[in-house]
């Protein structure tokens, strides 16, 4: 796309208000950014209904062309590629969509228009249950289709357990964010999204400088969404992001899934409502997901997915890992006789295990195996 219509369809988003739905109506009426600009004191022949303040806002562009070319300016400098709506790169299951994006900023190496696209959303203060439902649906979805890209919004609990287990699984994964691409949040998330850029990437329609405030992440939402053939949500209270997606993707006409959890267990009550109210498609395991969507699956021989699972690993680290998977949640001196490790040397290693989001410490100092 020419750096012309990267550079208008910045100013037109700004000139807009950020109202997503009114900036693709002018661009579609007009076929570019640029040729809004050049009829722009005539957006009344352009959309009928175009409020006098919309008609009086859109005469005087300085501003935002300003800002237009400081976008420009750090796009180019960190690499960061502009799809524009009529990108061929842009996103075409997005495109479909009433209030979609007319410009998008994207660092990464995923193509964002692959066959298969799945978004795993929730809570962001997920349990133990819900993580190892999304390490166990990855994992077996591996095996079933080995090419599927995994979006989510980098956010606390379901999302950046999704994000994480996809990079182990060999996925590609996708971060939707609801700020722009000079900064990480939360930032506790950098060193994953660092690793997504290699093996995905981060994805967000808006420019520097603007904060992660709250209206953004509901807006960020229909992105996600936007994106996918399927919207599976983990883990949720009654109220939050994932069921707010859930709602955006059923508008969309796209296919939603909730995993059921116990009556007594609060960050299930949103699942088992939407399940309970025919919103979503009950589903337990991956082969439920791929055979109730239609997906073509893959079969692939166990053993050689068991060798992509922990690719890095020491010997020593993985005979911790091994002795988590024939007997989880131990405590530290129990793995320690098991392994015959020192308890230094152990305290070390789990940390690195940690880091590598394979395992993490419950209450009560037993070391849980997240797979």
């Amino acid at each position: 796309m020419s750096g012309e219509e990267i550079y208008y369809s910045i100013a037109l988003t700004r000139m807009t208000g950020f109202n997503a739905s009114i900036a693709l109506r002018l661009y579609q009426a007009m076929g570019s950014s640029q040729a809004v600009y050049d009829n722009r004191l005539a957006i009344g022949d352009i959309l009928a209904d175009a409020s006098p303040r919309l008609r009086e806002a859109m005469q005087h562009w300085d501003d935002a062309l300003r800002r237009a070319a400081a976008e420009m300016d750090f796009i180019t400098k960190n690499d960061i590629r502009a799809l524009t709506f009529n990108d061929d790169d842009y996103p075409q299951r997005l495109r479909s969509c009433t209030d979609a994006p007319i410009i998008l900023f994207y660092k990464g190496s995923a193509s964002l228009n692959q066959s298969y696209i799945l978004n795993m959303v929730g809570t962001r203060h997920c349990t133990s249950y819900g993580q190892d439902l999304v390490t166990h649906f990855l994992r077996d979805l591996r095996q079933l289709c080995p090419k599927v890209l995994v979006v989510s919004g980098l956010a606390y609990g379901i999302d950046i357990c999704a994000h994480r287990q996809a990079l182990l699984q060999g996925y590609e994964t996708v971060g939707v964010l609801a700020h722009g691409l000079d900064q990480i949040y939360p930032t506790a998330h950098r060193s994953t999204a660092v690793e997504m850029l290699r093996q995905g990437g981060l994805l967000t329609e808006y420019m520097t400088q603007t904060q992660p405030v709250a209206n953004n992440f509901r807006q960020r939402n229909r992105i996600i969404a936007g994106l996918s053939d399927a919207t599976i949500l983990v883990e949720s209270a009654y109220k939050g992001g994932g069921l707010i997606t859930c709602r955006i993707a059923q508008e969309y006409g796209r296919d939603v899934f909730a995993f059921p959890g116990a009556v007594s267990m609060p960050y299930s009550a949103g699942c088992n409502l939407m399940i309970r109210n025919n919103t979503a498609a009950l589903i337990t395991s991956a082969q439920d997901f791929v055979e109730s969507i239609g997906w073509q699956t893959q079969q692939q021989k166990p053993e050689a997915i068991e060798r992509e699972l922990f690719p890095n690993l020491t010997t020593e680290e993985q005979q911790v890992v091994s002795l988590l998977q024939q007997t989880n949640d131990l405590q530290l001196n129990v793995i320690s006789i098991k392994t015959n490790l020192p308890i230094g040397q152990l305290t070390a290693l789990l940390f690195q295990l940690e880091m590598k989001g394979l395992v993490k410490q419950l209450a009560g100092g037993n070391y849980h195996l997240i797979y």
